[in-house]
């Protein structure tokens, strides 16, 4: 019996989530499509696949937390919602706290680790302090998070500002044990590091300013040891490889890679995201990094990096690391966001999304050349709009 990978893709302009069925080698098909409180421009699974954390560019804005009933997405159901101060860029969590970072402001959340359901602070005299226990409420953070450092306002930019995240803080990610919370800041040129309590709650670390002054970090991503993070710069189209120290909290820079051909300007793209290969567990032979097209003539593309077994990229590989690139279809839009997925037979497979023409695509990396192998155009968008694929996270 063949079988079926599935993964789930929230839109930018939609109030929909998608589940899609992979079948390797080339077979890609829409499941199910499930409605949504509102566009969902990030999305995070928990640990056992069993809640659904997201973005929400609602008015105001929000965060969600869904219910999946089933390891096949075929039932994903809304279970609470919270307000946040503006809009979010990207949400995080562990089994008892959600975070969110987005423009000059973030929040953390409680979670209910039986439900996965967002609460507000425990009360422990009276219980929940509100937005529980059949009230109507809106659900309080646990903390709230300031990024402004004292600057006076968060500087528009048309239609691309995005509320706020193009000139601010873009992304929330964790430490592979918990125990840090990294906020790649675009705005401030830094990422902020922050200790992880008990409860969730954060203590800031330090403020570690990027090594060029127009770099503009938008996502941070842990190697699984946590001795490395990589960090995606939206400017210069480079990926940073800092080594931590302190739980996680410190970090030093010690390689940089372009991420777009070497002739090539950065000023025609806006860098969008890394992540690690999954199929050798703790020991990732990869780094995948992918770039957007800033104007629709220009088309992104999709690098891969060989990694030592340390997490740096291995300069004996390749060039200098680098072992393919491959351009995309199209500019990506607002997305081009690449997510790893199953290795079957050998192949590596992974999730690319765009925003430009509404496609999902599947990629293949047999270790030497990146692929497109299989394809569809999510369909929904009203008025005559493309439903923007925006981010994927694999279920299987």
């Amino acid at each position: 019996m063949t079988e079926s990978h599935n993964f789930i893709v929230g839109t930018f302009n939609t109030p929909h989530l998608y589940t899609l069925s992979f079948v390797a080698p080339s077979t890609l098909s829409i499941v199910a499509k499930h409605p949504a409180v509102g566009s969902h421009s990030w999305l995070h699974l928990n640990e056992s696949k069993t809640n659904l954390y997201a973005t929400a560019w609602t008015e105001p804005p929000s965060v969600v937390a869904y219910t999946i009933s089933d390891a096949a997405g075929r039932s994903v159901k809304q279970i609470s919602l919270a307000p946040t101060a503006t809009r979010s860029g990207y949400v995080t969590a562990t089994s008892t706290a959600l975070y969110s970072a987005g423009g000059p402001s973030g929040e953390v959340f409680s979670l209910d680790s039986e439900t996965g359901e967002i609460i507000s602070p425990l009360d422990h005299i009276n219980g929940h302090a509100n937005g529980v226990n059949g009230t109507k409420s809106a659900i309080l953070p646990l903390q709230k998070l300031n990024f402004l450092d004292g600057q006076e306002g968060n500087t528009a930019n048309g239609v691309l500002d995005f509320g706020g995240l193009r000139h601010g803080a873009h992304s929330a990610d964790l430490s592979p044990d918990n125990k840090a919370l990294y906020v790649a800041d675009i705005g401030r040129n830094c990422i902020w590091t922050y200790a992880v309590s008990e409860d969730g709650s954060l203590t800031l670390g330090e403020k570690h300013i990027s090594p060029r002054k127009d770099d503009g970090p938008r996502h941070v991503w842990p190697h699984p040891t946590g001795k490395h993070v990589y960090c995606l710069q939206e400017h210069t189209s480079i990926v940073d490889v800092f080594e931590t120290s302190q739980g996680g909290t410190i970090l030093k820079h010690v390689q940089g890679v372009k991420i777009i051909p070497a002739e090539m300007s950065p000023k025609l793209f806006w860098a969008d995201e890394v992540r690690t290969s999954f199929s050798s567990g703790s020991q990732p032979k990869y780094m995948y990094a992918s770039t957007r097209g800033l104007e629709a003539e220009t088309k992104g593309y999709l690098a891969v990096f060989a990694l030592t077994e340390e997490g740096l990229v291995d300069e004996k590989q390749g060039d200098k690391g680098l072992l393919d690139m491959w351009q995309t279809p199209t500019s990506g839009g607002w997305a081009n966001a690449v997510q790893p997925g199953p290795t079957v037979d050998g192949m590596e497979y992974l999730a690319l999304t765009d925003s430009e023409e509404g496609l999902v695509m599947v990629c293949s990396w047999d270790g030497q050349t990146i692929r497109e192998c299989a394809r569809v155009k999510l369909q929904g968008g009203t008025e005559g709009k493309v439903e923007g694929a925006a981010t994927a996270v694999w279920l299987s």
